[in-house]
């Protein structure tokens, strides 16, 4: 099984973006994948502003990527791009943090014109980092995330199916990692 590290980007104590991250996280460990949550919010705010990659906590995050097998990139969606706690961390990145892994991009915003902000402005970040597999990432509007009732997650079936398939896209993909072409599958 692979260790995954799920980011959440959101600076909000309050967030629907860790709502539906915990909610992926949660599905991707029912599979027996050792799942492992990031709260970047949580990082020393003076460490990640002044890129102190010396600092404990950042060292410890930096690990956990280079660690992980799989990462899932969780980020609200701010004036068509990701959030900057994200971008201020994935500064922090070695060049080469996220080759060989598979990524999961997931993005949460209030409106659909915010939908195409995974692929043209968090995809490119992620491919610059060496990711090796980026699989089709899941834009779901905040309304559609319901993280303070305590009733499901994911209200709206068809989000839920939606969510469903991007989970199992990237479960298909992590079950490539580590295979080595044959003849017959080359």
């Amino acid at each position: 099984m692979a260790t995954i590290l799920v980011l959440t980007g959101s600076p909000s104590a309050r967030s629907r973006t860790a709502a539906l991250a915990r909610y992926v996280g949660d599905e991707l460990a029912l599979d027996g994948h050792d799942v492992a949550v990031l709260a970047l919010r949580e990082l020393p705010a003076d460490a990640l502003l002044g890129a102190d990659t010396a600092a404990p906590a950042i060292a410890a995050a930096v690990r956990q990527v280079i660690a992980a097998d799989a990462v899932v990139v969780a980020t609200p969606i701010y004036k068509a791009s990701y959030s900057g706690l994200l971008k201020v961390f994935l500064d922090l990145l070695p060049q080469s943090a996220l080759q060989g892994k598979v990524v999961l991009p997931l993005a949460t915003g209030g409106t659909l014109a915010h939908l195409l902000a995974i692929d043209y402005s968090l995809r490119p970040v992620l491919v610059s980092l060496g990711a090796r597999h980026i699989t089709t990432g899941r834009f779901v509007l905040d309304t559609h995330i319901d993280h303070t009732s305590g009733g499901p997650v994911l209200a709206d079936e068809g989000t839920r199916e939606c969510v469903t398939r991007t989970a199992d896209a990237f479960r298909a993909a992590l079950g490539e990692v580590g295979r080595v072409p044959t003849l017959a599958t080359a």
